[in-house]
């Protein structure tokens, strides 16, 4: 399976759609959202694509009544996680936030296959060291916004653990 990863919209509906209309012609089946959507009227174009979506807020919340509000019209196409969402896709376990010190700490716990996160605006994926002595895929796809680094999305292959960093088309 493989998700589409995207954060940090800041209310650019045009930018994020493009990000995930690539990510589907990728060969997306899921978007995961890390933070800082904002709007959502910045979602409603995702709903034409038809993948599922989950979403976690960031440090810029927005109308959240408005996002909760569409997420019921979606028919549960889109999910809204509140802070943080512990998520099951493929057989992997993922965590996403907002932050990445947050995402940092979940990471070393061992406790999931891949952390997701934001707010840096700057796309990474690396592995962290777990307690355990393992290691955790933290990741970070980046802005879609063109906000203080490039716009940029992460395809990510929950069977392969593979994550390429994309940019978004314009």
């Amino acid at each position: 399976m493989k998700l589409c990863i995207v954060s940090d919209s800041h209310d650019r509906a045009p930018m994020l759609a493009a990000a995930v209309a690539a990510g589907q012609r990728a060969g997306a089946q899921a978007v995961l959202h890390c933070g800082d959507l904002i709007g959502a009227m910045t979602l409603r174009p995702l709903l034409e694509l038809g993948l599922p979506v989950h979403l976690v807020h960031g440090n810029n919340l927005g109308d959240m009544q408005a996002i909760w509000n569409l997420c019921r019209e979606s028919g549960g196409l889109i999910n809204y996680h509140g802070a943080d969402a512990d998520l099951r896709l493929a057989g992997r376990r993922l965590f996403a936030t907002h932050y990445p010190h947050y995402a940092r700490g979940m990471a070393c716990t061992g406790d999931y296959d891949i952390v997701c996160c934001g707010h840096s605006h700057q796309a990474s994926a690396v592995q962290q060291r777990t307690v355990e002595g393992g290691s955790t895929w933290l990741v970070n796809p980046g802005t879609v916004a063109a906000l203080g680094g490039p716009a940029t999305w992460m395809l990510a292959d929950l069977v392969d653990l593979r994550f390429e960093v994309q940019a978004v088309p314009v």
